[in-house]
């Protein structure tokens, strides 16, 4: 018996042995990437417990761990390691698998598994649910997983890590989630989630780290979240909660958090002055909430903090009190290397105390965009030795830049646009050898400049708007190095552009517009061959345009208009057609034969007014034909005899928004004159319009002929000519440093675009007032039926029968798709296509036949062109988000660009707006409801509950059949569908406005048939 006994013992062991062998071959053999060659020695010549990266245990001999992780590998996962049933360890994160994992049912034969780590791959498919209850570690993290978190992990008692972070996970978190006793680590960040975090999460009392981040988790936080008293990381930030912290926070809840990042959702109320004193903090980031009040002063416990985030906070602050930065002084960390504050409304003065002792490591000082005043204190740069970014951008400082600023030899990004600092730059700054972002635009800083040939990192210099006279030599000097983007436009700069600049061979964007230039355009320009955006507009260059433009193939934007530029136009110009999308030569002295190909048979793309020597060019030009050339023989020689052509422009109704641009450009603050030399002509009815017209026509801009306000300006009703129709005279507010660039984004973006649904603008004027200030206005038709916002939301004050007439569901959707009509032809039927950033219903205006028009164009981008400080596409040379609160996508405020996406955002909520009668800030929507979900969720329960009633006055009087009802039904079924598909928080599932305009259009026909 003993001996039968001891042969069976054998031929089981044997016979598992082999099971296992041949499972790890046909894991090799799914293999088709093996670079460092790890998988060569898997063959019968040695034992498979000897591979590389199986371990067996000692007793059986079968393998109990697979340890691949990062060798590079590529392939699929064999389902025949489900044979591994000795398995409890498989780690192969930081390769490339694909493909979906083995089924449950695979891994369901893995009874004594303890770690699943497949971490940061690219599986794919649903995510497994069917574990051993041995399961200690799940790691599936970075990956392509999909599906909805699977109710059966909540059965995993031993489970201590799931990581399942940026994945394509949806759904919402099971309530049992709380049945994982052991759990000490949740990593769900990066994902799709929506809903409430479970109550029961509470119950885990082992949980030291908690990550929901970048997810679409709503509602307020359960209060059992700050019971976990053992949680050091609490990461919940660029979510949609909506919650208070508790007044106690730090007091008897959460006492040893090191980590809290809640930035990115919308918390609100003040800040509780006892989160403060938590001791262990490390990291706190509050930034892009609604936070209000002051910032508690008693920062002195954080002993610890690294890490310190308030911003976008934009109603954080005392509104004007002087000690809004006396946290600073408060903060008594000698570790702490972050501090931003950016974009509240914090004031006061930046105090010495600032330049604490304990703010030794400090690396980078975040101020921008709030209302700070006073000087810089010198002291910031003596002891704060280890700063890399230093950003006051956007605030009222005054006075120099101390000298003691050529101290910062660690300085990396300098950032003092858009203030009130004046005096010389100082020549310290020349000390500066890791700088490579230098932003001074926007003051009054006058006399010489750095030369960037002692700053020998630079890659981006913005020194534009201020009144700096030196030469552009001083500048740009004998340096080789790569600027990247240069900005000096709006000075005094005298002198040629020097042949240095061919030096930046990588150089982007370079605007000298609005200085004193003068000489050739420097061949030299030819080298730079990454340039995209080049103006030179506003100067007195001569010449030609060098032949050398040619090698420029990567041209977009290029203006020269303003100058005293002569010979024939470039043929090589039309030959930069696959890259160049905006050309403007007007006002210089050309001559001869126009191009007609390339950019040249788009007469919406280039401008070449005030040059009256030109001929031929395409029909829309309408300029005179070009000498025919006479041959005569006369003796042994021929004389050619060319016939005298008076040549004149006349210009057609296409090159109307051309001729709008040009004034918008070319129009110089400090080289403005009369009223009489800042005409334009623009229009039939208003050639020339000067300040001294408008300002009569509107009663002196009075309150009583007002219509409406915008991001920067205002608008009124105007009559400028006896005889003529009233007209919309939108006046921008220039004390705003952002107006002017506002001006000249909508300027651009109108004169490429013609559509029937969009703003028609009859002409501009930029001049100066009475007093000599800046002055810009642009001249609109008049929309008589208003805004829609007026009919959506009428107010007392409005006109009578915005209060009296409803808009019937016909005409909301006939303004729906006018809307989307014009969405469609910016995004898709432009050259370059425009992103608009600001739809809402104040900005869509009603013509007399009640057609919707969208306009306020002074937030649009240009998909196809670089951010940059010359204004036409961008507000800032920093980003910042666009639009408005409530129809601005979520994505803007983590500083994703301006796209087709977010304007579809905007389009969805205006359109739910439309016809729920909501605001997407209505005051019902707390608690994580918002205007998507809650017409999401009528979706299901019945959208009739959720129109606005207005809607359906006028069917209820028109409906007598239950057909016709029925199918109303199903039109504002389908317009909801559109709206809540256009909205969505994630811009890779937002409808695009092609299939939005079609389901709208059919929506009609389906309503129009029940009529």
């Amino acid at each position: 018996m003993l001996s039968c006994w001891s042969t069976f013992s054998l031929s089981t062991t044997s016979a598992g042995n082999h099971t296992d062998q041949l499972a790890l071959l046909a894991f090799k053999s799914q293999i088709s990437h093996d670079p460092l060659q790890v998988l060569n020695f898997w063959n019968t010549s040695l034992h498979f417990c000897q591979w590389q990266g199986v371990t067996c245990g000692r007793r059986h001999q079968r393998v109990v761990k697979l340890v691949l992780k990062s060798r590079g590998l590529a392939g699929s996962l064999s389902p025949y390691i489900g044979n591994l049933s000795f398995l409890h360890t498989i780690d192969l994160e930081n390769n490339s698998f694909r493909g979906e994992i083995p089924s449950s049912e695979v891994l369901g034969r893995l009874f004594r598994l303890r770690v699943f780590a497949l971490g940061n791959n690219s599986f794919t498919g649903e995510l497994p649910s069917n574990f051993s209850r041995n399961l200690e570690s799940l790691s599936l993290g970075h990956n392509k997983l999909s599906g909805t978190f699977p109710k059966q992990l909540c059965a995993l008692q031993k489970l201590k890590t799931l990581g399942l972070a940026s994945n394509n996970l949806t759904g919402s978190l099971p309530n049992d989630l709380g049945n994982l006793s052991s759990l000490q680590f949740i990593g769900l960040a990066f994902n799709f989630l929506e809903g409430g975090i479970p109550d029961s999460i509470g119950q885990l009392n082992s949980l030291y780290i908690l990550r929901l981040g970048e997810n679409m988790l709503s509602s307020k936080l359960p209060p059992s979240i700050y019971n976990l008293s053992s949680l050091w990381t609490l990461g919940l930030a660029l979510n949609q909660i909506v919650d208070r912290l508790p007044s106690d926070i730090g007091r008897t809840f959460l006492p040893n958090l090191r980590v809290l990042s809640i930035g990115g959702n919308h918390f609100f109320g003040p800040l509780p002055s006892s989160l403060f004193n938590i001791s262990t903090l490390e990291m706190l980031d509050l930034g892009w909430n609604g936070f209000t009040g002051k910032v508690p002063d008693n920062m002195g416990n954080m002993q610890k903090l690294r890490f310190l985030s308030f911003s976008r906070n934009n109603q954080l602050g005392s509104s004007g009190h002087a000690d809004d930065l006396k946290f600073l002084s408060s903060i008594n960390s000698t570790v702490l290397r972050v501090i931003q504050a950016s974009h509240c409304q914090l004031s006061g003065i930046l105090h010495k105390s600032l330049a604490n002792i304990s703010f030794t490591q400090l690396e980078v000082l975040i101020l921008i965009g709030n209302q700070i005043s006073g000087i810089i204190p010198s002291e910031i740069f003596i002891k704060l030795p280890n700063l890399t970014a230093l950003q006051l951008g956007d605030n009222f400082l005054t006075g120099n830049i101390p000298q003691d600023i050529g101290k910062l030899n660690n300085l990396r990004v300098l950032t003092l646009g858009n203030n009130n600092l004046s005096g010389q730059i100082p020549s310290s700054i020349n000390n500066l050898a890791w700088l490579f972002h230098l932003e001074l635009n926007h003051n009054n800083f006058e006399g010489v400049v750095p030369n960037t040939s002692n700053l020998p990192s630079l890659l981006e210099l913005y020194l534009s708007e201020n009144k700096l006279n030196a030469t552009l030599e001083q500048v740009f000097g004998q340096t080789s190095h790569g600027l990247l983007y240069a900005y000096v436009a709006d000075n005094s700069f005298t002198g040629s552009l020097p042949v240095e600049v061919g030096n930046f061979e990588h150089l982007v964007e370079m605007d000298v517009s609005n200085n004193y230039l003068e000489g050739e355009i420097p061949n030299t320009l030819g080298k730079c061959l990454s340039l995209q955006y080049l103006s030179l507009m506003g100067n007195s260059f001569r010449g030609s345009i060098p032949p050398s433009f040619s090698s420029l193939q990567g041209l977009t934007f290029l203006d020269l208009s303003q100058n005293k530029i002569s010979g024939e136009i470039p043929m090589f110009l039309q030959n930069l057609s696959s890259s160049l999308q905006y050309l403007n030569l007007s006002f210089n002295n050309f001559e001869g034969a126009m191009p007609t190909q390339g950019i040249f048979q788009n007469a919406s793309a280039f401008s070449i007014l005030g040059n009256n020597k030109l001929c031929g060019g395409i029909s829309e030009l309408q300029l005179p034909a070009c000498p025919i050339i006479k041959q005569k023989r006369f003796g042994k020689h021929q004389i050619s005899l060319g016939l005298k052509v008076a040549i004149g422009v006349i210009v057609s109704t296409t090159v109307v928004a051309a001729l709008l641009s040009v004034r918008c450009w070319v129009m110089r603050r400090t080289k403005s004159g009369t009223d009489e030399t800042q005409k334009t002509s623009l229009h039939d009815h208003y050639e020339r319009v000067s300040f001294l017209e408008l300002h009569r026509a509107t009663d002196g801009f009075s309150p009583a002929n007002s219509i409406g306000t915008g991001h920067f300006g205002s608008v009124f009703k105007a009559i400028i000519r006896e005889g003529t129709e009233p007209v919309a005279v939108k006046v921008l507010n220039m004390i705003d440093h952002k107006a002017s660039k506002s001006f000249m984004a909508e300027c651009e973006a109108l004169r490429n675009v013609r559509h029937r649904n969009l703003m028609k603008i009859l002409t501009a004027c930029s001049t100066v007032d009475f007093q000599g200030n800046d002055f810009k206005a642009l001249i609109f038709k008049f929309m008589p039926n208003g805004s829609l916002e007026k009919w959506l939301h009428p107010v007392r004050t409005d006109d009578e029968r915005y209060l009296t007439e409803n808009l019937s569901l016909s005409r909301r959707l006939n303004i729906a798709i006018d809307v989307a009509s014009a969405l469609d032809y910016l995004h898709n039927q432009c050259e370059t296509p425009i992103v608009h950033c600001d739809l809402k219903p104040s900005n869509i205006l009603l013509d007399e036949d009640m057609v919707a028009h969208v306009g306020d164009f002074g937030l649009a981008k240009f998909l196809q062109r670089k951010n940059s400080n010359s204004g036409t596409t961008d507000t800032t040379s920093s980003f910042s988000p666009r639009g408005t609160i409530g129809y601005v996508p979520l994505e803007y405020g983590v500083g994703v660009k301006p796209s087709t996406q977010g304007d579809m955002h905007s389009y969805g909520v205006l359109l739910l707006e439309m016809f729920t009668g909501k605001r997407p800030t209505d005051e019902e929507f707390e608690d994580g409801l918002y205007l998507h979900l809650f017409c999401k969720i009528a979706l299901h329960k019945g959208v009739m509950k959720i129109i606005d009633p207005h809607v359906l006055e006028h069917e209820e009087e028109e409906e007598e059949e239950e057909e016709e009802s029925g199918k109303t039904e199903e039109c504002i079924t389908s317009i909801i569908k559109v709206g809540v598909g256009c909205s969505m928080p994630s811009p890779s599932e937002r409808m695009g406005i092609k299939n939005a305009l079609k389901e709208l259009v059919a929506a009609k026909k389906l309503y129009e048939s029940a009529r």
